[in-house]
């Protein structure tokens, strides 16, 4: 049995009475096997497991814990217990309850939301500072959803920032237009599976004995709701605040730091015996976390024993000569490759570290930058195949357009919108039978100067001048070629979209879709676009070499995709998969390259944390906008206690190609690896560090 298995602390905080109960599990004390040993208990006292519900930061790691309790009480018994993130379980709810939900990814909303807010011009009113972009105003937008519980979006800019008080009635009017629009077309996203699922629950007794939350100091102000709006009469929270590292998404610490006020009864465990790591490495990480404030007392024991080899501080003269310097250290390491993780703080880090493992033939895989899923190509090619899936999703339509030159998102609504007139609803009908007696599908933009609303129209152009294109006859009669700002670009892919359809919707077999989409006209477009992009140097030519190797390398991810799609019947099921599914999923082999967020959970024999510079990590920029110093520092705890046997940190003096010097870390000065000096002091006299 699972309890049988724990020490005596993790048996006590398994076996807590039903209640609200607060495990502060630090790194590497076996908090897993304590969640899988408290659904052991559950089910020993007669809870079924339909009634537990395990909520986890990763659909992966549901899956692991459901695996372990599977080994002892049958496959059947543990697929019973609902476990997952909280968006998967509420998707899963809001299916069953409320039929279909066409869950998008934020990139494809934000296409959306840019196509509403290309409407709108700034220029008419008098400020200094310039109006949110776009991208960033959605990025504003979804961090007050998962923060801001009382006050309206126009109210929120008003008052958090006084200088775009004059443009937030503007802000709000597109946001309200944005939300209109995904009501419309039935689109829900992240945000929105948890704030409907809170209304499910508010609605209705979801029937659960008892929640379990992992990685509770992760939780933001919306989960709590949603957590709030349960009523679970039992509570299991396990975290540790030292690991809260995710403020940027709207993670709230204070959530975890008033649990005992929120919950008057509630039961504080603690889990303090390290499994992973070594005496050095472990009082490395407490020596520095030690300078953030202590929430809950505790003090981390090591349950290791024998020599250990002391943390490392690896220091070089210049940025890329750090680079290769680890590259070469790893290449000569005796670790097998893959019990090696290089964990960076910034995205920029990972690049010259891959370049260098690289080009010893050093194999890699790296998690926390761009991947598979978050690829350009990929992401065409999935939004052709949600068209076919769903003819009414207007924002794979409008993503399409972006590899159409001359068409923005706001003239790609336009052409959707003309389409589902034409066809009366059916996006297909007016592309292949529309109603040519609508000679003008387009509507007039309305007009608003004091919500940035202008009407720009031009008059209605002649299909006429496509007449000499490749375009089918047929489709040339179609009135969408009315539209004026149609390039002859644009129009011959229309055209290709137009045959690649024709093509598709005969497919049954989502394998047969995606090779027939990688090899498409309208794909192509991608293609060329991106590879063109790829191989461009500085002074603007294109290296044709470099042009065809990222044609190849395009094409092997679609090639991928297709594997990927073999196991299929069903294109709905294939597409749910990709969209859920993509941020569990990994390529590669052999070293692990890692962003601290990406290395949350996981454990390596030898770990390198490279790029210790003050400015890189601690990441001042990132720091003035959502974070602090004292959460660059739980970073700096998480990337170190990713390390069981040997710790490596660097940092580098001089980047020879911005010509810029490097002060070290202000992490390596509090961890005792180089001594206080002048420049340790400098920064506390700028309130950048607050001495012990």
């Amino acid at each position: 049995m699972p309890l049988s298995r724990l020490n005596p602390q993790q048996y006590t905080a398994a076996t807590a009475p039903f209640g609200h109960n607060l495990i502060i599990a630090s790194a590497g004390t076996g908090k897993t096997s304590t969640i899988v040993g408290r659904i052991a208990y559950l089910l020993s006292q007669g809870v079924r497991p339909d009634e537990i519900l395990l909520l986890t930061f990763t659909n992966k790691a549901a899956q692991e814990m459901v695996e372990r309790v599977a080994a002892f009480f049958g496959r059947e018994i543990a697929s019973k217990i609902d476990a997952g993130t909280f968006h998967a379980v509420s998707y899963r709810w809001l299916k069953r309850k409320e039929g279909k939900v066409v869950l998008k990814q934020q990139r494809e909303l934000k296409t959306l939301f840019r196509s509403v807010y290309e409407k709108r011009t700034f220029s008419h009113i008098d400020c200094a500072t310039p109006a949110y972009g776009a991208n960033y105003l959605y990025d504003v937008y979804s961090f007050y959803q998962n923060t801001e519980l009382s006050v309206t979006f126009e109210e929120w800019i008003t008052t958090r920032q006084d200088e775009h008080a004059l443009y937030a009635a503007i802000y709000a009017d597109i946001v309200d237009e944005f939300e209109g629009l995904k009501k419309e077309y039935g689109f829900v996203n992240f945000n929105d599976l948890l704030l409907l699922m809170r209304d499910l629950a508010q609605r209705s007794d979801l029937g659960y004995k008892e929640v379990l939350i992992d990685e509770y100091q992760d939780t933001n102000a919306l989960q709590g709701t949603l957590i709030n709006a349960m009523k679970p009469p039992s509570l299991f929270c396990v975290g540790d605040y030292d690991q809260s590292i995710y403020a940027f998404n709207g993670a709230d610490i204070s959530i975890i730091g008033s649990f005992s006020k929120n919950y008057p009864n509630a039961q504080v465990y603690t889990l303090n015996k390290n499994y992973r790591s070594t005496v050095p490495i472990l009082s490395l990480a407490n020596t520095v976390i030690s300078y953030n404030e202590r929430i809950y007392p505790k003090a981390l024991e090591v349950t290791r024993t024998g020599e250990a080899q002391n943390p490392t501080l690896l220091i070089y003269d210049e940025l890329f000569d750090q680079y290769h310097g680890i590259a070469q250290m790893i290449g000569d390491s005796g670790t097998q490759r893959d019990e090696i993780a290089v964990i960076f703080r910034n995205n920029a880090s990972a690049d010259g570290i891959e370049a260098a493992l690289r080009e010893l033939g050093i194999p890699c895989r790296r998690r926390g930058g761009v991947s598979f899923f978050d690829s350009k190509e990929v992401k065409a090619l999935l939004d052709i195949y949600t068209l076919l899936v769903n003819e009414s999703d207007m924002m794979a339509f409008i993503h399409l357009f972006d590899y159409a030159k001359g068409v923005g998102s706001a003239v790609a609504k336009e052409l959707f919108v003309a389409l589902q007139k034409l066809g009366h609803g059916s996006f297909f009908r007016g592309l292949y039978s529309p109603d040519t007696q609508i000679s003008n599908p387009f509507e007039k933009r309305k007009l608003n100067h004091q919500l940035g609303l202008f009407d720009d129209y031009a008059e209605m152009g002649s299909a006429g001048r496509f007449a000499k294109l490749s375009i089918d006859s047929t489709f040339l009669t179609n009135p969408i070629f009315k539209h004026p700002k149609l390039t002859k670009e644009s129009a011959i892919f229309l055209n290709d979209m137009y045959a690649l359809f024709r093509q598709l919707r005969n497919l049954s077999e989502p394998k047969a879709a995606v090779q027939k989409i990688a090899v498409s006209a309208l794909y192509a477009h991608t293609v060329e676009q991106l590879s063109h992009r790829r191989a461009m140097n500085e002074n603007g030519a294109v290296d044709e070499r470099a042009k065809q190797e990222a044609k190849e390398r395009i094409l092997r991810k679609a090639t991928l995709l297709f594997e990927l799609s073999r196991p299929y019947k069903e294109h709905e099921r294939f597409l749910n998969a990709m969209v859920l599914g993509s941020q569990d999923l990994t390529q590669g082999e052999g070293v692990h390259l890692l962003s601290i967020h990406a290395s949350k959970g996981l454990e390596y024999q030898e770990v390198y944390v490279i790029d210790l510079m003050d400015g890189r990590f601690p990441n001042r920029k990132l720091m003035s906008r959502s974070g602090s110093i004292d959460e660059e520092r739980r970073l700096f705890y998480v990337a170190v206690t990713r390390a069981k046997d040997r710790l490596y940190l660097s940092f580098a003096k001089y980047d020879k190609i911005k010509k810029s010097n490097f002060v070290p870390s202000q992490f390596l000065y509090e961890a005792g690896l180089i001594p206080k000096d002048e420049t340790y002091n400098a920064l506390v006299a700028k309130g950048a560090v607050e001495e012990e």
